[in-house]
């Protein structure tokens, strides 16, 4: 499979994406690190910068049809450039409308909300977002790791790092799942 790991240019948390990247590499599929910018992504442990990552594709230019899954790492940040760019929102409502599945951690869904794909969904995150999402429409739930597939795709969400096996776990599961039908 490959697999789409959409992030700003700056603030993602950085264990959000290095380890469901090494999850996704492990399991013998392509991760694809697609920002709103091209060149390298800054990455943060919390608030203080870590690493950097090179920028494969950019949005608007590559078409959510190229992938097979999307991760959303977390980072507060992150989400919260994503969700004012027009076409980082537009890739993310494309895997909906095109039945692909999703994982989103921690304050990802932020994403999810701007893209208006929650209303309906039941979903976790880091929980200061949980208001948020219920406003937009979802149901939340203080869980390590939710699947929803009351929707047109399946979505998987955690709230937090510590999450992060779990979350991981699931996903790969998850995203077989979807590949096999």
């Amino acid at each position: 499979m490959r697999i789409a790991f959409l992030t700003a240019p700056e603030g993602v948390e950085q264990v959000e994406l290095t380890e469901p990247w090494q999850a996704v590499t492990d399991a013998g599929h392509e991760p694809v690190l697609v920002s709103t910018k091209s060149g390298e992504v800054q990455a943060f442990n919390h608030l203080d910068k870590a690493d950097t990552f090179p920028v494969a594709e950019v949005t608007g230019e590559v078409p959510a049809e190229s992938f097979d899954a999307l991760v959303l790492p977390g980072g507060v940040a992150n989400p919260d450039a994503l969700r004012m760019d027009e076409k980082a929102v537009a890739f993310v409502r494309a895997f909906f409308d095109q039945g692909r599945p999703v994982a989103a951690i921690c304050h990802a869904p932020w994403t999810l909300i701007e893209a208006d794909v929650v209303s309906g969904r039941t979903l976790t995150s880091w929980p200061s977002l949980r208001t948020d999402l219920r406003n937009a429409g979802a149901t939340w739930v203080d869980e390590q790791v939710k699947v929803c597939d009351g929707g047109p795709n399946v979505l998987i969400t955690s709230r937090k790092p510590d999450d992060l096996k779990a979350f991981c776990e699931t996903f790969l599961k998850e995203f077989d799942k979807a590949a096999q039908k």
